[in-house]
């Protein structure tokens, strides 16, 4: 079992060679494609509902709130449930944390990448998806977060490192790029019945601050990120 452990240890920890610039240039588009593609973002999107339902839960346990469980549904909407003051700051970082975090996920694995853990990086997802498993609340949540983590241990665990690389690089350019469509969707939606439900109204409620302002950070926010990510992808 150590030898195992050791070997296992051996393969997150080392650094794998940087892959060919046409695998950036191809799981850059592909990333795209899964974004911009409507049919392919049903599928997809629910990757990104799971950063941005795990940002509101981990701020809201790092803030000091009790978080009372995730739920995700087949529209790839999704609700985090905590429990504490109905005001302050701890509420208002709670609310924010949402939209930002798939793009903020997505700097974070490019720089990964640009340090040349590959490996690492996937097993680091790992461990985010296995912490938001438990917080999961509803039947499709966890069926949602059991397939995405089970593709991701698959290619971690028996893929060769060329693939590694690739998928790392896909799942790395579709946070970057896939945590902007959300914040651009809700730009462009109204208020309405479902707009008064978004991150953005809660904030502008607590804070005083208008709904366009939040939107606008989260969409500045989307976009730094992808610019930095991009930078680090980019031999």
């Amino acid at each position: 079992m150590n030898g195992v452990l050791h070997t296992l240890w051996d393969r997150i920890a080392s650094a794998q060679p940087a892959p060919p610039a046409w695998v950036v240039a191809v799981t850059g588009l592909a990333a795209l494609l899964l974004v911009l593609n409507t049919a392919l973002w049903r599928l997809a999107g629910q990757v990104i509902t799971i950063a941005h339902e795990g940002g509101h839960a981990l701020v809201s346990v790092l803030s000091g709130r009790q978080l009372e469980g995730i739920r995700l549904h087949a529209d790839s909407s999704g609700v985090t449930y905590s429990r504490g003051k109905r005001h302050g700051p701890g509420l208002v970082l709670t609310a924010a944390a949402g939209y930002p975090a798939a793009s903020l996920l997505g700097a974070g694995a490019a720089a990964l990448l640009a340090a040349r853990h590959q490996t690492a990086l996937l097993w680091l997802a790992l461990i985010l998806l296995a912490a938001t498993f438990l917080a999961i609340r509803n039947a499709f949540g966890a069926l949602a977060v059991l397939a995405t983590a089970a593709g991701v241990f698959a290619v971690s665990y028996f893929a060769s490192a060329a693939v590694q690389a690739g998928f790392a690089y896909l799942a790395a350019w579709f946070l970057l790029l896939g945590g902007m469509r959300p914040a651009l969707e809700l730009a462009r939606r109204r208020r309405g019945s479902r707009a008064r439900l978004s991150d953005a109204d809660q904030l502008a409620r607590l804070t005083g601050v208008s709904r366009g302002a939040w939107v606008a950070a989260f969409i500045l926010t989307g976009l730094a990120a992808l610019a930095l990510g991009a930078r680090l992808l980019i031999p």
